[in-house]
């Protein structure tokens, strides 16, 4: 009776395990959250403030791959180095790229291009920023879920219904700031391509293909601004802001600092949508 009592507790325990989940980058540990609830555990490998461009893992959390279930990739630039090394790491790992079925835009180019830059390195990576895409985002990481713990499709249905709702509440709220205004605005690096994109806005990047400009394009973004009237220039705090500052100098206009990386995913495209359109 013991061990038919001890055995029940083994399989119990294994039955209501969570599942061990590895993402890039915050938005996707804010998705992950809302639809698997208190049934996944979230490891996240650039932690805020870092580029998901330039990152670099930490022996912790090369720790956190061994143990986990699955890796939801998403695109960014330090995936391509590391994915292969996770996936030896730990062979029992599953690696699931939840962008899967979002037609990636490509990043605008300097006038000059690099002859070595391949077609996936042309691609924007940030998908995120679209509201659109954030809804098929949610319903791969929903599908996948399912997947792996079957017991609970109800509770991740009921979790991925209630964030859709959310999402599409956030795209209204970004709707009604707009009003369908055609609305330039100037970056310093080209994070909000499908934001632009879903929202009828025009992005204009100071850094392209991750390298600063040089003076005689600098003096070209500088006339543009001015022509365009643009009045203020965002910034990421993932990103050296000095040579948007020494345009905003030159232009008497403010730098604001937004993270397309933040964590509070909703609330940022809103108050994005207010800087841009205020």
């Amino acid at each position: 009776m013991k061990k038919i009592t001890i055995l029940i507790l083994i399989i119990n325990n294994f039955l209501c395990a969570n599942i061990n989940v590895v993402v890039s980058i915050l938005p996707q540990q804010t998705f992950l959250q809302a639809i698997g609830g208190d049934k996944v555990n979230v490891t996240l490998m650039v932690k805020p403030g870092n580029s998901p461009h330039t990152y670099e893992p930490k022996p912790s959390q090369m720790k956190a791959i061994s143990n986990a279930n699955v890796y939801f990739s998403i695109g960014v630039e330090f995936e391509k180095a590391w994915l292969q090394r996770f996936k030896n790491q730990n062979s029992n790992m599953k690696i699931f790229d939840i962008s899967k079925g979002i037609e990636k835009i490509d990043i605008k180019k300097h006038e000059h291009k690099h002859k070595n830059h391949n077609e996936d390195e042309a691609k924007d990576p940030h998908i995120w920023t679209s509201p659109t895409n954030v809804k098929v985002i949610a319903k791969n990481i929903y599908a996948e879920l399912i997947k792996i713990d079957k017991n609970n499709k109800v509770y991740y249905k009921s979790n991925l219904d209630k964030f859709l709702l959310h999402v599409d509440k956030t795209d209204q709220k970004i709707k009604d700031i707009f009003k369908q205004k055609k609305i330039k605005f100037m970056v310093f690096h080209p994070s909000w391509g499908y934001f632009a994109k879903e929202y009828n806005l025009i992005q204009i990047p100071i850094e392209v293909e991750g390298k600063s400009p040089k003076p005689k394009k600098l003096k070209h973004l500088i006339k543009k601004a001015k022509e365009e009237k643009v009045s203020v220039i965002f910034t990421s705090p993932e990103f050296s802001n000095a040579i948007a500052k020494q345009i905003a100098n030159e232009l008497k206009i403010p730098v604001v600092k937004v993270s397309p990386l933040n964590p509070n995913w909703s609330k940022n495209l809103v108050d994005f949508s207010k800087y841009i359109a205020n």
